[in-house]
């Protein structure tokens, strides 16, 4: 596993240059805080002298830029996430005095958006995408390298670490994420009334209760998403990264003497009879709802359901551990970037740490119901806490434009895999098409 912890000696040198221009405050983070108290009214006037008071009486430092009026900001056109940045802008304006314009905008548009208004000088300060279209993002030129000053790099420090790194690209750090997702195991406690804690465990719960239409453990096995936490489980990897977490599309790991270990536990599953070849997530799912499955692999998005099928039956653990290790999953993160031809960069990054801090994100998670990457928020839903805990061991897809020439070839070979071909043999196929498929970018 990568140490992310070198992301930010690389951030600490990318401030240095940011400092000169645009440091902060140096506060404690807390930006409701002036750092006074009741018995310093002395020195709160005397800094009202120095430095000046805003008309909300927020005292500013002269070495910040000027504020400007007005930030504005796309937000994905999700009714609850609008309410949510309404109010979450609100306190920002409270708190700074600058004012915040929120334009709904179809996130997966956005990128398009800004690629024709940001260099005419329409675009906003700030606009929201997911993490794997950094590469798209990178190669446009539309998102700011960001100048990050002690101050934000300190707070920036609260987040989950994985989901800063992947809203990086080639060592530069170009956004502040705000949203992880990934997937968990559910479990039907009238079936399995103690979750396992280790993957020997779910295998030999399955293999009990596998048999007469009854199933103990399935999941979507033919695809990348919801396998790679067992794929890598023994070392396997997609993509080789240096130790400040750049991807190397010319080492590909899928056919690693790790990697095909761990393919064939997985065709273990289909081979003991666990679960059927061809199974999806449609078929797992049928199952876990009607109440005969006892676990299943999903995110999120399945809880609606779930708790509407099978009731106060449903509980929601992290995915067991392997050879003493917690698996890790996938995770798809969304954040906040500048928009590289803003005039307010600084304040701009101000927004996107303020509308992701855990006061904020508490509200995000509240009223939009999405899990946050800032780790100090504490989730109240017995649910979706576990969900959050397990972005804690998540991976984020990798953000490189060559990702993109691996989930087929890999799909495939997944589905070969289930009907007993040689895992050698399929995965040293898929690496062969993924790489001609990558040559073959660009031309």
């Amino acid at each position: 596993m990568i140490d992310t912890k070198l992301l930010y000696k690389g951030l600490l040198l990318l401030s240095t240059a940011g400092l000169l221009a645009a440091c902060g405050n140096g506060d404690d983070g807390d930006a409701g805080d002036t750092g006074t108290d009741t018995d310093s009214t002395e020195e709160v006037d005397s800094a009202e002298d120095t430095n000046g008071e805003t008309a909300e009486g927020e005292t500013s430092n002269e070495d910040e830029p000027e504020k400007p009026e007005m930030l504005t900001m796309w937000v994905n056109q999700e009714e609850q996430q609008l309410d949510a940045y309404e109010e979450i802008t609100e306190r920002f304006t409270e708190e700074y005095g600058i004012d915040v314009q929120i334009t709904p905008y179809e996130m997966l548009e956005q990128l398009d958006g800004m690629s024709l208004d940001g260099p005419a000088g329409q675009g906003p300060d700030l606009f929201f995408q997911p993490h794997d279209r950094m590469g798209d993002i990178y190669l446009q030129g539309v998102a700011a390298e960001l100048e990050l000053t002690d101050d934000q790099l300190s707070r920036l420090g609260e987040y989950n670490e994985e989901a800063v790194q992947s809203f990086s690209y080639e060592g530069i750090q170009f956004g502040i994420p705000a949203v992880v997702e990934t997937y968990a195991l559910f479990v039907n406690n009238e079936l399995v009334p103690e979750a396992p804690e280790t993957m020997e465990e779910l295998v030999e719960i399955a293999a009990d209760l596998t048999g007469d239409g009854q199933y103990g453990f399935m999941m979507n096995a033919g695809d990348l998403y919801f396998t790679y936490p067992f794929i890598t489980a023994d070392g396997g990897y997609i993509f080789g990264q240096d130790a400040d977490g750049v991807y190397d599309p010319t080492d590909i790991g899928l056919n690693s003497p790790e990697t095909v270990s761990a393919v064939e536990g997985i065709q273990s599953w289909f081979d003991d009879g666990l679960m059927p070849p061809g199974t999806d997530l449609e078929v797992a799912n049928s199952l876990f709802m009607d109440g005969q499955l006892g676990m299943i692999v999903n995110g999120p998005w399945a809880i609606p359901d779930y708790r509407d099928s099978i009731g106060d039956n449903l509980q929601v653990v992290e995915l067991p551990t392997q050879n003493g290790e917690q698996l890790n999953s996938f995770s798809g993160n969304k954040g906040w970037l500048v928009n590289y031809y803003t005039e307010n960069e600084y304040w701009a990054t101000e927004l996107a740490l303020f509308i992701t801090n855990e006061e904020s994100s508490t509200t995000y998670f509240e009223v939009a119901g999405e899990l946050p990457a800032h780790t100090a928020v504490e989730i109240d839903d017995e649910f979706m806490d576990p969900i959050f805990a397990q972005t804690q061991h998540a991976h984020p897809m990798p953000n490189i434009p060559e990702m993109s020439q691996v989930w087929e070839p890999l799909g495939d070979a997944l589905q070969f895999v289930q009907q007993g071909d040689d895992v050698q043999e399929v995965l040293d196929e898929a690496v062969q098409d993924i790489e001609a498929n990558i040559s073959m970018m660009g031309q």
